[in-house]
């Protein structure tokens, strides 16, 4: 029988995506068998992260500066704007080294089951970065579901006043997949084969 601090960190590693309760085990196990190389490393870089967080006044991103390195990073195209649910998309696509621009994270997407609406997401600070002008083209890069699919639309109504172009990712993408789980060839493919929205 675990100790109660250590039950607790299974517990806490548990509630993480991809960890059940006997992968949590496993992972304390040797997080105590390895605590010098293992364990002391990520308290110190929890500490550092959990002191620094923010979250990105422009776009969103999770980072530990804000504005984050993305919208900092004067290498990129201002012209372009990739729209995404959640960081774990804008991560994604990052990943990949494939999108030159900027991003927007809207924070979910609309869903009339989960009582998601508009004003729930960051759709009005999307809207007031391209009301301002300098950007070209919006990609609009949803998840393959029908509620990404339902934002994307609702996204493309409310920006066809703009004189902008709006693009989409290619529909190469598996139908209820999400980007965070896509592999860079895919991402790759969609990306080159974005297409007009309207």
């Amino acid at each position: 029988m675990a100790s109660p601090e250590i039950e607790a960190l299974t517990q806490a590693l548990a509630r993480l995506p991809g960890l059940g309760p006997r992968s949590a085990r496993r992972a304390v196990l040797h997080l105590l068998k390895k605590r010098e190389v293992a364990l002391a490393p990520l308290l110190r870089a929890l500490d550092a992260v959990n002191d620094k967080l923010a979250i990105c006044s422009t776009c969103g991103n999770v980072d530990t500066t804000d504005p984050c390195s993305i919208c900092a990073d004067t290498r990129r195209d201002p012209r372009l704007l990739c729209v995404v649910e959640e960081v774990s998309d804008l991560w994604a696509l990052d990943r990949s080294r494939l999108f030159p621009g900027h991003f927007h994270v809207l924070g979910g997407r609309l869903s009339a089951l989960e009582g998601i609406r508009p004003e729930d997401l960051s759709i009005d600070k999307l809207i007031a970065r391209v009301a301002v002008g300098g950007i070209d083209e919006v990609v609009l890069a949803m998840n393959a579901t029908l509620e990404g699919q339902t934002t994307a639309h609702y996204l493309a109504e409310r920006l066809e006043t703009y004189p902008v172009r709006i693009t989409q990712l290619a529909h190469g993408l598996p139908v209820g997949g999400e980007l965070d789980y896509l592999d860079e060839g895919t991402l790759a493919q969609a990306l080159r084969a974005r297409r007009p929205v309207v």
